[in-house]
């Protein structure tokens, strides 16, 4: 059974939702002293997205990744997924009633999350290009019919030059 893709629009608790996470998380991890970093549509205000929160807990020593992906395994909440795409990037995801999260777990120089902190910034600090990005999600939800790659697929052009826009900015 396919998951249905569903974008919704922009809901101001979602910074909240991300502190409490957070919140939940900083207890186990603090002595290997992660820095969270909200990334992903629900980090842009205004900008209707997945009701997923995304974070990253990045880590300045990878020496210390091992013990964090073992004890954020250990809480029933997560479900690991590993490194899917082989970039040093572990997934977890946690669903929650009406929202739910994805956590990454990587090194504080990871590619994965230097371009989702370069995209989300590009969105918050350009409206039109959010805007334009809000109407693509919602467009490719519609055309779809819950095929992820399809969807995925759809954006990825979208994301691509975002980021060239955001480097040649930066």
């Amino acid at each position: 059974m396919r998951m249905a893709i569903c974008v919704v629009d922009y809901d101001p608790e979602w910074p909240s939702l991300f502190r409490q996470i957070v919140g939940e998380l900083k207890p186990i991890l603090a002595d290997l002293t992660p820095v969270f970093h909200h990334v992903g549509s629900t980090s842009v205000p205004g900008l209707a997205a997945k009701p997923k929160i995304d974070l990253h807990a990045a880590f300045e020593n990878a020496d210390v990744l091992p013990e964090a992906i073992e004890r954020v395994q250990s809480l029933d909440a997560y479900t690991f997924h590993g490194d899917k795409y082989q970039q040093q990037t572990w997934t977890f995801t946690s669903g929650k009633g009406s929202y739910g999260a994805r956590l990454y777990l990587s090194t504080t120089d990871n590619a994965v999350l230097r371009d989702r902190i370069a995209f989300r910034d590009y969105l918050r600090s350009h409206p039109e290009r959010a805007k334009a990005y809000a109407a693509l999600k919602l467009k490719l939800m519609g055309e779809a019919n819950d095929d992820w790659d399809y969807y995925t697929g759809g954006k990825r052009d979208f994301v691509l030059e975002t980021l060239r826009l955001a480097f040649e900015e930066g």
